[in-house]
């Protein structure tokens, strides 16, 4: 969160900080956010936040906030737009738990890939227009 105040400070941007832990915390935030008059969202990597992803997406949607979310799986449900590790790859490490192996005879790996997507309907819909470097650099974009 740090580094994320610092580039907002960096770039003469006002930051807001919103945090919430379940369904009606969200929602709440949501509608802070909205008082606040935000331009953009950007929602940090937390399982709450996995667990209630339809919810964010649909939130984000009404209110017609750009949002930026952790994962493709949001992207894939409608949000705008996600960079981050591949939950695919950090779920098969757990599956390697579940199926027996022992933890602490696994690796510790640190991310080394990193996903971008772009989901073209929902920028129409916000009426943005997602830059052509951003849809070069993509690794899918959603139309």
């Amino acid at each position: 969160m740090q580094d994320v105040q610092e580039a907002a400070h960096v770039k003469g941007m006002q930051l807001q900080v919103l945090k919430a832990g379940d369904e009606s915390e969200i929602n709440a935030a949501f509608g802070t956010a909205v008082q606040l008059q935000v331009r953009g969202l950007v929602v940090g990597a937390d399982a709450v936040f996995d667990y209630r992803r339809q919810q964010l997406v649909a939130l984000a949607a009404s209110h017609a906030v750009p949002a930026v979310y952790f994962a493709r799986e949001f992207v894939a449900a409608g949000g705008l737009i996600s960079y981050g590790t591949s939950l695919t790859a950090a779920y098969h490490q757990a599956g390697k738990v579940l199926n027996g192996a022992k933890p602490a005879d696994l690796p510790v790996q640190q991310p080394t890939t990193f996903e971008l997507v772009v989901n073209l309907k929902t920028a129409k819909t916000l009426g943005l227009t997602v830059p052509p470097a951003i849809l070069a650099r993509a690794d899918e974009v959603i139309e």
